[in-house]
């Protein structure tokens, strides 16, 4: 009933958040890839993060999204990576908030999760 619409708009959007202050700026406000710095990296036109699941045979590769977000265990083989490597910045950054709070996940958690997030975020993204 009501108050569960209350509830759920109440709640914030982690995933939308996380792609507006860090993604937006290349990948454009809806992923089309049109963001005022998509032409200053040198990438390969990976940038149209709506087309995911088109170009998986409509599946929106979940793994490969997240893999590709964190970065952080990329084979090397696939030559430099333009995109920031998230889960760096999102590792210091739970490690920064674990001192000060009383957090019940340990920093790697709190990074699987945003990074889950954003990847739910961007699956809400995708072209139909």
């Amino acid at each position: 009933g009501m108050t569960t619409a209350v509830i759920a708009a109440d709640k914030p959007d982690w995933g939308k958040r996380e792609y507006e202050s860090n993604c937006a700026v290349c990948h454009g406000k809806l992923g089309k890839g049109d963001g005022p710095y998509a032409g200053m990296v040198d990438t390969k036109g990976g940038a149209d993060l709506t087309q995911l699941a088109k170009k998986n045979g409509g599946v929106f590769p979940i793994y490969k999204v997240t893999q590709t977000i964190d970065g952080r265990h990329l084979v090397k083989a696939h030559g430099p990576r333009d995109m920031p490597i998230w889960g760096i910045d999102y590792l210091i950054d739970a490690n920064e908030k674990r001192d000060t709070s009383e957090s019940p996940f340990d920093a790697e958690a709190m990074v699987t999760y945003k990074i889950y997030a954003l990847a739910e975020y961007l699956n809400r993204l995708q072209a139909k």
